[in-house]
């Protein structure tokens, strides 16, 4: 996604200076200045974007040494990953203290919406205010819908992952269930994607099988999972007020133990006839 955007933005006009922990994939990129380090690709910027994979590698990226934060002073930073509220306050009351706005913008859509400029960004800050001076930044890579003070565009994010994930995994149960009738796989596809579109995407992977290239990694569903039911169920062990979120967690979890890397519609896997007998057992349990 990260160089989804930098390519985005360099094509709208932008100049674009990267960083990434691997240097090989920001050179690859082609895109203009490679940073050392995060203050580095900070230093001359006006406004800094990030997108990384969870809580604790935003954490490094922002406070770790030569981080964002020890370059940011007058700088408007842009958020983009889906790392939870938590994690957003903690930027923002750094921000502020090191003489920055935070823009908490977390997205919808994968790589081909960066690519069309489709891209549905969940924005939201202490003042709406703040967004101009970043709004053509954020205009390039798509759809700007305001959500309100941070912490909000997060949480948000989480309920449309977390609605997502519902979704694919209702749909690989009813693949699995109307093929096994002998229904043909591709109008069972049809008539789903019908009544959820945002399957249409992923059609290869549930009806071939086929669940690469990654658009959104089971490894990542499953950490966003994660992050929800911590924000709808704080307290460990408590009676669960999501139980489908919680139900489709497990089917992502034992999934992601054999295919973490692959897209989400390998959720499929979990209801596969092909799985060992011992793993038809743990998904079905």
């Amino acid at each position: 996604m990260g160089g989804a955007f930098a390519h985005r933005l360099k094509a709208g006009g932008f100049q674009v200076s990267v960083w990434d922990r691997t240097k090989s994939k920001a050179e690859a990129l082609d895109v203009g200045h490679v940073a050392d380090s995060p203050a580095d690709a900070t230093q001359d910027a006006d406004v800094v974007v990030s997108m990384v994979t969870g809580p604790q590698a935003v954490r490094e990226v922002y406070f770790g040494p030569a981080g964002v934060f020890s370059a940011a002073a007058k700088k408007t930073i842009l958020e983009m990953s889906t790392a939870g509220p938590g994690v957003a306050q903690e930027l923002a009351i750094a921000a502020k203290l090191n003489g920055a706005k935070l823009i908490e913008a977390p997205v919808m859509g994968s790589v081909p919406a960066v690519n069309s400029g489709t891209l549905v960004i969940l924005a939201a800050a202490a003042r709406v205010d703040d967004l101009e001076a970043a709004r053509p930044v954020l205009q390039q890579l798509g759809e700007v819908h305001y959500v309100g003070e941070i912490g909000s565009a997060s949480a948000l994010k989480l309920v449309a992952n977390g609605f997502l994930a519902i979704v694919s995994a209702a749909a690989a149960e009813l693949m699995a269930a109307g093929t096994q009738h002998g229904l043909d796989p591709e109008q069972v596809f049809w008539a789903l994607s019908r009544l959820a579109p945002v399957l249409k995407t992923r059609e290869a992977g549930f009806v071939h099988n086929l669940h690469e290239p990654t658009m959104f990694a089971i490894r990542d569903m499953l950490k966003d999972l994660d992050l929800g039911l911590a924000l709808y169920q704080p307290v460990r062990g408590s009676p669960s007020a999501v139980p489908l979120t919680s139900l489709t967690r497990e089917l992502f979890d034992s999934v992601a133990s054999q295919a973490p890397d692959q897209d989400l519609s390998a959720i499929v896997n979990a209801y596969s006839t092909e799985l060992p007998a011992d793993r038809q057992k743990e998904v079905s349990s």
